[in-house]
């Protein structure tokens, strides 16, 4: 069961604490919404959770979801011969992680992460990510991973490799 049905109404910025009642009028707060195009999901591994990925509400916390989000990444990258690092010190530098939780995930559950790339532009685009559990078929969260190529060397974000850009033909891009 995912957050919101079990906790039934949208939380509204008045319901955080913090906040003096008068600083704010009682409207929903912002939910973020993530869907990607099928095609573009290219590979899939799959992860196991492990006892050591559980929080204090029993099941997989945020932080260890992060980790094995940065773990699928890796493995794609690696699968389509891109390294994270190359000889002439350009690299690939997440710029940032949007994640939708949908259902929780328990100690020794096996995931399928399917992963893709959307919305290239000159210097980056994203890496998107759908996990799942195949066991039940439960969906159990969806991110994207914003990323740029940065050359170290140089201390500066530089334009998109066509070696990089040339293994992903189907890719939409932004601005062109």
């Amino acid at each position: 069961m995912g957050w919101m049905a079990a906790h039934g109404d949208v939380p509204t910025y008045n319901d955080a604490p913090h906040q003096h009642p008068s600083v704010c009028t009682r409207r929903p707060m912002a939910r973020l919404t993530l869907e990607f195009p099928e095609d573009q999901f290219c590979y899939s591994t799959h992860l196991t959770v492990r006892v050591t990925d559980i929080n204090a509400a029993n099941h997989l916390g945020n932080d260890s979801m992060i980790s094995m989000i940065s773990e699928a990444r890796a493995r794609f990258l690696f699968e389509f011969g891109i390294e994270e690092t190359q000889e002439d010190g350009t690299g690939i530098i997440v710029t940032d992680l949007a994640t939708t939780y949908r259902a929780e995930a328990h100690a020794r559950d096996q995931l399928l992460f399917e992963v893709g790339v959307m919305d290239f532009n000159t210097y980056g685009g994203d890496i998107t990510f759908r996990i799942t559990r195949p066991i039940d078929g439960a969906l159990v969260a969806m991110a994207k991973s914003g990323f740029v190529f940065f050359n170290y060397k140089l201390g500066k974000v530089v334009q998109m490799p066509a070696t990089f850009s040339g293994k992903f033909s189907k890719v939409n891009w932004l601005g062109k």
